[in-house]
């Protein structure tokens, strides 16, 4: 592996950190809110007098599960993160398909229709994607090189 692809997968090691650290964040402030105060953190784009409603308390549980997820997708990216510093092949892919796929969502349902703000939401996602095209860009050139060394 090149000194250039060692720290392309340093420079995704740390964002998928970033990325975790966020979510890790963002659960531990939805967990426990209220419901209006937990609509309000997640849609941050939305003016919050739009938001104001007498939310039903089940809703609470709803948005728990939510926050339930980001906090393990979370913890798994930054875990994921340490093991792509050390260039796991499977860690990239893991760690790709968790932070990846939880990014697609929230890029489909909150991001295109605008009800975020730039930071943190719509940054989380190009961290992401390029923690993503950076691990898979080494694993694409290592396996193109050669397919059976291993990535250490």
């Amino acid at each position: 592996m090149t000194n250039a692809h060692s720290l392309a997968l340093k420079a995704a090691a740390v964002l998928w950190v970033i990325w975790g650290l966020v979510h890790a964040l963002a659960a531990g402030m939805i967990i426990p809110a209220d419901p209006q105060a937990a609509v309000t953190a997640i849609l941050d784009g939305v003016d919050p007098a739009r938001l104001a409603a007498d939310y039903p308390t089940e809703l609470s549980g709803v948005l728990s599960q939510h926050g339930w997820n980001l906090g393990w997708f979370g913890v798994a990216t930054i875990v994921g993160g340490v093991c792509i510093w050390r260039a796991s092949t499977t860690a990239i892919w893991v760690t790709a398909l968790i932070g990846g796929l939880a990014d697609v969502g929230y890029f489909m349902f909150v991001d295109l229709p605008g009800y975020n703000l730039f930071l943190p939401g719509t940054l989380m996602t190009i961290v992401s994607a390029a923690a993503i095209m950076l691990s898979f860009w080494v694993w694409w050139f290592r396996r193109r090189i050669a397919p059976e060394a291993p990535m250490a």
